[in-house]
């Protein structure tokens, strides 16, 4: 069964999707499981991602990356995330938060923290979710104050990726108290280096387990005054502008997730037979089939639908909303009818439907969970 054809990928995204269904076949199905048990950071497969030049390539050809496209970073993000989440997500997190300071950093800026990790010699990360506070981006409390030719951080950051492994991190800090609650925070690089700067693993998750989150500390932490990235009181629209982009791709993890239980699925009850016949002769078994089938595809259909509406900047906020929502909620639902089909052994810990189904329950979640996407898509109906 082929369910990520490129018939509905343009031209330009199908070369790096072929490379990327190669790399993912070769380094991360064959890793999953073993990754999965043990909970390490993979890096031989960052680093062999890296080397196979679809890791942090979404940064411009200016700062030594290739510029890969957003219909291109989907393609990516569909091919490894069918391959396995947390192997994928740490391999997409290489370069996470680094297109703000693309966008928006000084030339200097960009010279000594992007051009590392574009030339898979550093690692990033974007440092906005408190332990308090995860969807609201105008309700963060993390500050930063300035004194002198230093800005002086405070406060804390929770489920933070490559929060211990990262070089440096593009972080999200309060910085004004105005009545215009969204122009109070700002975006600064912070090297992990740096004096004040603690951060820790959280607790073990279920799912994901490949890619690692952190909890950070920042006790008078000290960054220079030229790390604040662009304008200060800017930081929430430079969120907002990323996410967009952002949960475009998120939507394609739901997709290669969604793939991976319809696929599991599908083979586990072809190859089995109950009350003297094969299971996928059962209707009521062509039902779920056929239903994961339809939430697949229709999700498939409207995320690169979106791709293009927000590549071209058309109603970016709805079209991402809608993406991200539809497309990990497909995950959802095609991983627990998948763990229904496979009945009694849905549960044993070897099974890779029980993998997809532990992961499922993250992309809804991260990025905006699914009922803040649903306020997006009133709010911002065109």
């Amino acid at each position: 069964m082929e369910l990520l054809d490129d018939s509905i990928v343009p031209e330009e995204a199908r070369a790096v999707k072929a490379d990327a269904r190669e790399f993912a076949a070769e380094y991360i199905a064959p890793n999953a499981e073993e990754y999965f048990r043990s909970g390490d950071y993979p890096w031989d497969v960052l680093e062999a991602g890296q080397e196979a030049g679809l890791v942090a390539q979404d940064l411009g050809s200016e700062v030594g990356g290739r510029g890969l496209s957003l219909e291109q970073t989907l393609a990516i993000a569909e091919e490894f995330f069918r391959a396995d989440a947390g192997i994928a997500l740490t391999l997409q997190l290489a370069s996470f938060g680094g297109e703000i300071v693309e966008k928006y950093g000084s030339e200097e800026q960009k010279e000594e923290y992007l051009r590392p990790v574009a030339e898979c010699e550093q690692i990033t990360g974007l440092a906005v979710s408190e332990p308090d506070t995860g969807s609201d981006l105008a309700g963060m409390s993390t500050r930063a104050e300035r004194d002198g030719d230093e800005w002086v951080l405070d406060g804390e950051k929770y489920w933070i990726g490559n929060a211990v492994e990262a070089d440096w991190l593009t972080l999200y800090a309060k910085t004004d108290d105005s009545d215009d609650r969204y122009s109070n925070y700002s975006m600064f690089i912070v090297p992990t280096d740096a004096d004040g700067y603690e951060a820790e693993h959280v607790p073990e998750k279920m799912g994901f387990r490949a890619s690692k989150q952190g909890h950070i500390v920042l006790d008078d932490c000290r960054i220079p005054q030229e790390n604040l990235v662009g304008t200060e009181g800017t930081g929430f629209y430079m969120l907002a502008e990323f996410f967009n982009h952002g949960r475009v791709i998120v939507g394609g993890h739901g997709l290669g997730l969604a793939a991976a239980a319809i696929e599991e699925a599908w083979e586990f009850v072809h190859d089995r037979e109950a009350f003297g016949r094969d299971v996928s002769e059962f209707q009521a078994v062509q039902h779920d089939l056929a239903d994961m089938l339809v939430e697949f595809e229709r999700a498939r259909a409207l995320n690169w639908r979106a791709a293009k509406k927000v590549a071209d900047g058309d109603d970016t906020g709805y079209w991402a909303a809608l993406a991200k929502t539809t497309a990990t909620e497909a995950a959802v639902e095609c991983a627990e009818r998948g763990m229904q089909l496979h009945g009694g052994r849905s549960i044993l810990t070897d099974r890779r439907i029980a993998r997809v189904y532990r992961d499922v329950r993250v992309p809804v979640i991260y990025e905006g969970a699914n009922a803040v996407q649903r306020n997006l898509i009133y709010r911002q109906r065109p």
